[in-house]
C-alpha cells in the first residue's frame, strides 16, 4: 500500500494510491469548444476552458504514478436509439444529432463527440462511452473499478452541476469515496459551480470531498 492524505473539505481524507483512480469527465469538443452541443443551447463554452491546464497536471501526475485513469464521453449511437426522447428536444429545439461544425453533434465517432486534445487518452486508459449524465448508467464502468480494487475517485471535468455530480452521486452510492478537484471542475454558470461544490461536502462529505489541484499533486509528494 502507499498511502496518502489529501487536504480536503470538509476534512482531509487518507487514500491509498494503488486503488485510487483519476476520473476525467466529458471533456469533449461538443461541450468545451465553440459550435457543439454547449454553445447550441446558449452557453458560453469558454468558461469551460478554464478547468483545462489544472486537469492537464493532475492527468500528468496520474500517469507519471501509475494510476488508473478513466475518461467519459456523453454521446449517442448514430441511429440516436439509446437517446431518450425527452432528451432529444430539451429547451423545445432538437440538437443531438443534427449537423455541426465538428460532425453531428452528441454523436460517437463524430470530431464533435471525442475529447479535447489536451486531455486525450493515452492507449490503455479506459474511454467509458455513456448515453446518460451519470458515468455509470448503462456502462462498464463499475465492473472495470471493481476489477481494479478502486476505492476511491479523484474527479475533474465538465459540466460540475450535471454530469460531475451525477456521476459523484452514483459512485457515493456503491462505497467509492470522492474528491473533486475545484479547479479541475466547471460549468457555465459561476453559481452553479460555487452551489455544486458546497452540496458535495455538506454534512461532513454527504457526496464527497472538495480540493483543488494543488492539494492533489502535494499530497502525491
Amino acid at each position: 500500500m502507499s498511502m496518502h492524505s489529501i487536504e480536503a473539505e470538509p476534512f482531509p481524507l487518507p487514500f491509498d494510491e494503488a486503488a485510487t483512480a483519476l476520473v476525467i469527465i466529458d471533456m469533449q469538443r461538443d461541450f468545451v469548444l465553440p459550435g457543439g452541443f454547449g454553445e447550441k443551447l446558449g452557453n458560453d463554452t469558454s468558461l469551460l476552458l478554464a478547468a483545462v491546464a489544472p486537469t492537464q497536471r493532475v492527468l500528468e501526475l496520474a500517469r507519471q504514478k501509475g494510476m488508473l485513469v478513466i475518461h467519459t464521453r456523453e454521446g449517442h449511437r448514430p441511429d440516436l436509439s439509446d437517446c431518450p426522447p425527452a432528451k432529444l428536444t430539451r429547451g423545445g429545439q432538437t440538437f443531438i444529432g443534427t449537423e455541426g461544425p465538428m460532425g453531428r453533434i452528441l454523436v460517437r465517432g463524430e470530431q464533435g463527440h471525442d475529447i479535447i486534445h489536451q486531455l486525450y487518452p493515452k492507449a490503455g486508459e479506459p474511454v467509458i462511452d455513456k448515453p446518460g449524465k451519470g458515468s455509470f448508467h448503462a456502462t462498464d464502468l463499475h465492473q472495470i473499478l471493481l476489477d481494479r480494487g478502486i476505492k476511491t475517485l479523484i474527479v475533474c471535468g465538465v459540466t460540475l452541476e450535471v454530469c460531475v455530480h451525477t456521476t459523484v452521486r452514483e459512485a457515493n452510492d456503491r462505497g467509492y469515496e470522492c474528491v473533486v478537484l475545484s479547479d479541475c471542475v466547471a460549468s457555465y454558470f459561476p453559481e452553479f459551480q460555487r452551489v455544486g461544490l458546497e452540496m458535495i461536502k455538506a454534512q461532513g462529505a454527504i457526496f464527497g470531498w472538495v480540493s483543488n489541484s494543488k492539494e492533489f499533486i502535494a499530497a502525491m509528494g
